[in-house]
């Protein structure tokens, strides 16, 4: 593996496990056994080392996105776009623990990360589309279906966030599990558009991500 990869392999594993902001460029020149001088050969900053991240990160869901061709979508492939993005989310964790800053910090993730989005969201309402045109959603309006996307998208991206500040003084570390949870909420969102014909299958299916380890905020 080429210096530069193993770099962006090692941020990406210490900016999770410690939080990007506990961690400098020579804690991962120390913890690749380089130099300093060795990695700002490969990247002027942190911040490069992050957009690159981002830039990998987008390629993945992208990747976890893609719709079949010649084919209706399935209940399996609805399961599957969810476990996968959730799963994309914890492997880039540090990433959405602190968006606003990254973004606020880097002119060239701020405009890549509102293009990510967009794409993403004509993404997400060409699936929910394409899951009412296999009878799996009820047919909604256009202008309620752009609403039902971006309701997902805020889901998605803001339940690391949530599982974060909502741990009070507890300590209690997330894990994946916790966030998979967030699959079992985004089709709580979409319990009310299932045709009768899938709405037991999918219930059924909610339930392995049945939100226990969370039952102390049932009160929110």
């Amino acid at each position: 593996m080429k210096t530069r990869d193993k770099i962006i392999l090692a941020s990406l594993d210490l900016f999770n496990e410690r939080g990007e902001r506990n961690v400098t460029t020579n804690h991962i020149a120390a913890h690749l056994n380089i130099s300093p001088g060795n990695l700002y050969y490969h990247f002027r900053s942190k911040t490069d080392i992050i957009y690159e991240i981002f830039l990998q990160y987008q390629l993945l869901v992208d990747h976890y996105l893609q719709l079949p061709q010649g084919r209706q979508l399935t209940l399996e492939d609805k399961i599957y776009y969810l476990e996968s993005v959730f799963d994309g989310l914890w492997s880039y964790r540090f990433f959405h623990r602190d968006l606003e800053h990254y973004l606020d910090s880097d002119e060239r993730l701020r405009r890549d990360y509102r293009e990510f989005t967009m794409r993403c969201l004509r993404t997400i309402r060409e699936i929910l589309s394409r899951l009412q045109d296999a009878g799996i959603l009820c047919r909604v309006e256009d202008g309620h279906m752009k609403s039902m996307a971006l309701n997902v998208w805020l889901v998605v991206t803001s339940w690391l966030s949530f599982l974060k500040t909502s741990q009070g003084d507890d300590g209690q570390e997330i894990t994946r599990d916790m966030l998979r949870q967030g699959v079992y909420q985004v089709i709580t969102m979409e319990i009310p558009y299932l045709t009768d014909e899938y709405r037991d299958r999918v219930l059924s299916l909610q339930q392995k991500y049945l939100p226990g380890s969370l039952d102390r905020m049932s009160a929110i």
